[in-house]
């Protein structure tokens, strides 16, 4: 009996030492990693030809098409292969803007800080009239503004309270936080949607469905965030349905800054009309209302009929540049690809895996062009998207899918989507980086963003944690998401850390281990 105890031992410290030996770094990849990533980084010059030269990159806009065009033929020119567009949709008409103005003309003037939300059509030109505040909890409310919105700047928010600020927007994560992260448990089980709750919903529908139809002048908003100039926009609604649609009846819609807002409202209270000036030319676009994802690859050696995924969304919204959502993690996806080329070069090393980078579009929508991916992929869905089976030919042959797209902030580690399998295989790959700040990994999941497409479908699917910066507070889907705010050794690092677990997941001898699913495996 002893002797077969002393055997099982000796086999499961076998095994153990056979698991670590797989999932080691390999110092010399490490070290040509972090030479690339960190003394010859190009992160913050591809950022500024996505950003500065090609932002912002409405999905479905010319300058998203331009942006695709740049990033093909940079992608070609570094040596990737197999650079192509794979498309999804339909998503409908595109949208962008050339001229937006808006004034207040009386009892005095002042020039307006605001931004059209996309998909609102042109003024007929230079546009005047009064500013009416329509208050409204009910559709018996609406009976007393019948026939008096024509001709009118309709205002739909009150009056928001502005503090100032005593403490910096911009925060990086303590060993506090990054402790409670790594103590929590797995995420449960989303809880499902509660219909008894969306009366409130309801009536929002049918109150703009009323104001469409009345057609005033523009309805205006000042956004439930932001102040001292900072304005957060996003896109127009629609009579009813989607604004994307082409059907749709949109009418002029714009975002103000919370200061002019409330000064505007501050003197209507007071008895006192308040009228403004505005002009918006906007054209409809993507007339075929097809859209594309980008992809290329970096071929493997003997496993190369299996795949390592690695991307991020590359649209953005319209009214900054689109840098920390998420020029940011595009560039550092597209940097990390190219590190790994220049590591292959260097160590002669190449990659048992193949190596697929994407750039998502129609995120800010929806993940649509994950979900349409997934789709043609790896899932069976419904009509309404809703994952029903998996492609398993197709499906049983990716290893992972690591994403970014929390904004500027270093990598402090990784959510693990309540996978406990690959929590020490990810403890081997981040210990090399600890003097880097790379230390956490937590089973919770960060919602939001194109990992869940891949992770819906029963693929390992992995965001990284991310320094919160002022990401929220300042540059997320606002006029101030421009390249200024990105943080250049951040980035670096970012990159350098995600080459590294992209690299090392081509070369397992397995694939990444997976969660349980109750997917079934269907028809392709």
């Amino acid at each position: 009996m002893m002797k077969k105890l002393s055997l099982l031992l000796l086999l499961a410290v076998a095994a153990s030492i056979s698991l670590l030996a797989q999932d080691a770094p390999n110092p010399t990849l490490n070290a040509a990693i972090r030479k690339h990533g960190m003394e010859k980084s190009q992160v913050m010059d591809i950022a500024s030809w996505v950003c500065d030269v090609y932002g912002p990159r409405l999905t479905g806009s010319p300058m998203l098409d331009k942006a695709t065009d740049w990033a093909q033929k940079t992608l070609k020119e570094w040596g990737m292969s197999n650079v192509h567009l794979e498309a999804w949709g339909p998503f409908g008409r595109g949208w962008e803007f050339s001229h937006f103005e808006m004034h207040a003309t009386a009892p005095n003037y002042f020039p307006i800080i605001a931004y059209p939300k996309a998909w609102s059509p042109s003024t007929k030109g230079l546009v005047s009239g009064e500013v009416i505040y329509l208050q409204a909890d009910d559709e018996a409310d609406l009976e007393k503004y019948k026939g008096k919105l024509k001709g009118k700047f309709v205002f739909l928010d009150t009056i928001r309270t502005i503090n100032e600020w005593f403490d910096a927007p911009a925060k990086r994560l303590v060993a506090e936080d990054l402790l409670n992260m790594a103590n929590a448990p797995a995420p449960g089980r989303r809880p499902d949607r509660d219909f008894n709750r969306l009366g409130g919903f309801s009536f929002n529908q049918k109150l703009f469905k009323f104001i469409v139809a009345e057609d005033p002048l523009a309805v205006i908003d000042r956004g439930f965030k932001g102040d001292l100039g900072t304005v957060f926009v996003s896109g127009a609604r629609a009579d009813e349905g989607r604004a994307q649609d082409p059907k749709a009846k949109v009418i002029p819609q714009a975002t103000m800054a919370v200061e002019h807002y409330n000064r505007i409202f501050r003197l209507m209270q007071k008895g006192i009309p308040v009228t403004l000036s505005m002009e918006l030319k906007a054209t409809y676009t993507n007339p075929d209302g097809m859209e594309h994802n980008i992809i290329a690859e970096i071929p493997g050696s003997d496993l190369k009929d299996e795949v390592v995924m690695l991307g991020a969304h590359f649209d953005s919204w319209h009214t900054g540049t689109g840098a920390t959502d998420n020029g940011a993690g595009s560039a550092v996806m597209m940097e990390a690809s190219r590190i790994i080329l220049e590591t292959i070069k260097e160590t002669g090393i190449k990659p048992r895996r193949t190596i697929r980078l994407a750039l998502w579009t129609g995120e800010e929508q929806g993940l649509l062009g994950s979900r349409g991916y997934v789709k043609d992929h790896y899932a069976n869905t419904s009509p309404e998207g809703t994952i029903q089976s998996i492609k398993e030919a197709e499906q049983s042959k990716i290893s992972g899918y690591f994403n970014l797209d929390n904004g500027t902030g270093k990598v402090r580690g990784i959510y693990l989507q309540g996978n406990p399998g690959v929590m020490p295989i990810f403890r081997a790959w981040l210990d090399p980086f600890k003097d880097l700040g790379a230390t956490t990994i937590t089973l919770q999941n960060t919602g939001g963003t194109d990992h869940q497409s891949f992770d819906a479908a029963g693929i390992p699917g992995f965001q990284f944690i991310q320094e919160p910066m002022a990401y929220s507070t300042r540059t997320h889907h606002s006029n101030m998401d421009n390249l200024d705010h990105l943080v250049a050794d951040d980035l670096k690092q970012a990159a350098t850390v995600i080459a590294s677990f992209v690299l090392h997941t081509a070369m397992r001898d397995e694939k990444l281990p997976r969660k349980a699913t109750e997917l079934k495996a269907g028809s392709n």
